[in-house]
């Protein structure tokens, strides 16, 4: 009788014995993780191989118009660059992560974009691919960057009946800089951005998030010799322009702006090399009522494009 009580008691919540697990098992746990990241399932043993590869194999030398790949580290800086559209190949989560909203949103990131391989790896295996670096379960590959050599930058502005209009940094070591630098570009139908192979910023993944998706429409040249890159502008009609603050001359008595230019602009400390100074046509600078010793690079290039751009309007 005693039983037939317990069955027929309207009383609520768990049963004796079931330890609260009843209406724990009712509770959702999340959409299903890909199947690369299914312990067990073939797809996650052919990922984690592929890791442990990955991870063992030296990173590649830039060759010839490449650079190398680079690794973006931690949540937030890897949801960050999925979010910003930053070029990614494959992305590396730790096996047994804890799963946080940062880690969910990086892995929808990843699979709306599409084409990011997702391999999951032991920490091990990411703490060696990131030379201990504070990864936090979370790795970004980011691929080579294919810069474009200086003179094609110039013919493809002439194939499209143009004026070329191209910007070329000296000196400048800042990747958020450069980044700035191909968003005026590009804002201002500029044809390109050149920069030297050594001793310069290149397009890592905090340039491509500074250009705030330019980058994929704007093209950046490596030159091995700026000053020979200069020169060989010169050469085919291009007037070069370089950027000092006491050059001789202000940006609005400057008529060669309208028409086929390279605009050279130096590191704000340095500003321009002896050399490639000596190889610019004219050297100008850029009026300050507010007295300030000089601008960053990405403030100076778009204060002249737009110059350049008011001319040819």
């Amino acid at each position: 009788m005693a039983a037939n009580n317990r069955r027929m008691s309207g009383k609520k919540g768990a049963q004796v014995g079931s330890g609260g697990q009843r209406r724990k098992g009712l509770e959702g746990k999340g959409p299903t993780p890909p199947a690369e990241m299914r312990k067990g399932h073939k797809k996650n043993r052919v990922a984690s191989a592929k890791a442990r590869q990955t991870a063992r194999r030296p990173a590649p030398r830039g060759r010839g118009g490449k650079s190398t790949s680079e690794l973006v580290v931690g949540r937030n800086p890897v949801y960050e660059a999925l979010r910003d559209g930053v070029p990614a190949s494959t992305l590396y989560v730790q096996q047994f992560i804890d799963n946080d909203e940062r880690v969910r949103e990086a892995l929808q990131l990843a699979a709306e974009r599409g084409g990011i391989n997702l391999m999951e790896a032991p920490r091990p295996e990411l703490d060696r691919m990131t030379n201990g670096l504070n990864h936090q379960g979370l790795v970004l590959q980011v691929p080579p960057y294919e810069y474009a050599h200086p003179q094609d930058l110039a013919d493809a502005a002439l194939d499209d009946g143009e004026d070329p209009l191209i910007v070329a940094l000296d000196g400048v070591t800042d990747p958020r800089n450069l980044g700035a630098v191909v968003r005026s570009v590009s804002a201002f139908r500029g044809h390109g951005v050149v920069v030297p192979e050594r001793r310069a910023a290149g397009m890592t993944a905090g340039a491509w998030k500074t250009s705030a998706g330019a980058a994929a429409r704007t093209p950046v040249a490596r030159a091995t010799n700026l000053t020979r890159a200069l020169e060989a502008y010169k050469k085919a009609g291009l007037v070069v322009v370089g950027l000092a603050a006491d050059g001789e001359m202000e940006i609005g008595e400057v008529e060669a702006l309208g028409g086929p230019v390279v605009i050279v602009v130096g590191s704000e400390g340095k500003g321009l090399s002896r050399l490639v100074g000596e190889t610019c046509d004219v050297r100008v600078r850029i009026p300050m009522p507010g007295g300030a010793e000089s601008l960053n690079a990405g403030v100076a290039a778009g204060i002249v494009l737009y110059e350049a751009a008011r001319r040819r309007s």
